[in-house]
C-alpha cells in the first residue's frame, strides 16, 4: 500500500521484515501453540524491490528444531503488477530464530 512506501514507490524494508517476522511465528506455532518470540533475524538478503501493486507471497519452512526454538526460513516473492502472469520475483529471503517462551518471557520446551 501507499503509506507502506518510500519516496521511489518501494516498499520499506522494515515493512517486509515486519511481514518476514509474522510468517516465521506462523511457522513456529506448527512446533508450540503458545507464544512464541523472536530473538534474531539472520541472513537477510533484499534481492529485488517490491513495488505499490506488487501482490507478495511468503512460504516459510523449517531449517532447524531445537529444544526450546524453531529456525525459519523464509522466501518472499513478488508478482508485478504488470509482468507474465503467474511469473514470481524472489525479493526477499530471511532465516529466522523464533523462540517459544513463558508468561514470564522465559524460554520453555516445545510443546510439540
Amino acid at each position: 500500500m501507499p503509506k507502506d512506501t518510500n519516496a521511489l514507490g518501494t516498499i520499506f524494508g522494515g515493512v517486509i521484515l515486519s511481514q518476514i517476522d509474522q510468517a516465521a511465528a506462523i511457522e513456529a506455532h506448527k512446533y508450540h501453540k503458545g507464544a512464541v518470540v523472536t530473538v534474531a533475524m539472520d541472513e537477510i538478503e533484499f534481492k529485488q524491490p517490491v513495488f505499490v501493486g506488487d501482490v507478495v507471497s511468503y512460504y516459510a519452512t523449517t531449517h532447524k528444531l531445537g529444544r526450546t526454538s524453531v529456525t525459519i526460513d523464509v522466501h518472499v516473492f513478488a508478482q508485478r503488477q504488470f509482468a507474465e502472469e503467474g511469473k514470481f520475483i524472489p525479493v526477499t529471503e530471511a532465516r529466522a530464530v523464533m523462540v517459544a517462551v513463558d508468561s514470564d518471557n522465559k524460554p520453555i520446551a516445545l510443546n510439540k
